[in-house]
């Protein structure tokens, strides 16, 4: 069924904060990655509507309330997190990704439709990072810039260029993987199938992802200094 504007150059006086938190590009995406997730919990809680649609599914075959029990599973977890007063963001997009569905399937009267906001989700996001790493200004490369203060100074340097490449091809990946999978499972109508795979191939993929990632990061330390000098 499931993302102030800073001048170009900044001076020593005026140094925003991110730049004295991270010693190496490394650690920066590392750090701004985990933050993009939103940890275990942000994954879980993506996860937990949707097996919610799909028990109710394969049990009642009742696409209304299959869609009424994952979407109160969604409000549930809003009112926790606002009760903690912990950040909403990501249940709040979960509860967005919901609606989408909703919309799909209800507009159809078919459950499978259910997923089909996020199988063109994954595939459109594919194309997108695929399309940056092509023109070489690979996604990932725009994160340097959110700490450095300059979106486009890691440009400049061939080794973070290609460095950002590499991370950007491990977050197209489980979205190609996902759009390969689910979608023939989409066509074929199976939506307990649908559902197991968007689980499964949901946060298991993205933490294979990101542990892959930070096994490439952990391979260099190239200083902050290569990029912010250069601002």
């Amino acid at each position: 069924m499931n993302d102030p504007t800073r001048p170009d150059s900044v001076s020593d006086s005026a140094e925003p904060p991110e730049k004295a938190a991270y010693d190496t590009v490394e650690e920066a995406v590392r750090a701004q990655l985990a933050k993009a997730l939103g940890g275990a919990r942000g994954v879980v809680e993506a996860a937990i509507p949707t097996i919610g649609f799909t028990v109710s599914w394969i049990v009642s075959k009742e696409l209304r309330l299959s869609l009424a029990i994952g979407a109160g599973l969604a409000v549930i977890l809003l009112v926790m997190r606002v009760a903690q007063r912990s950040t909403v963001q990501f249940v709040l997009n979960s509860i967005f990704g919901i609606a989408i569905a909703a919309l799909f399937a209800l507009r159809s009267g078919k459950a499978e439709d259910a997923f089909l906001p996020g199988i063109l989700y994954n595939a459109g996001y594919a194309a997108v990072m695929l399309l940056s790493i092509v023109v070489r200004w690979p996604l990932v490369g725009f994160i340097i810039g959110s700490v450095t203060g300059d979106p486009t100074a890691w440009h400049r340097d061939r080794e973070i260029v290609r460095l950002c490449s590499r991370l950007t091809w491990l977050l197209l990946i489980p979205c190609l993987i996902r759009v390969a999978v689910q979608y023939p499972l989409y066509l074929a109508g199976h939506v307990a199938w649908l559902g197991a795979a968007k689980v499964v191939m949901g946060w298991p993929l993205q933490v294979a992802a990101l542990a892959a990632m930070v096994w490439l990061l952990a391979r260099g330390r190239t200083p902050m200094e290569t990029v912010t000098s250069r601002t």
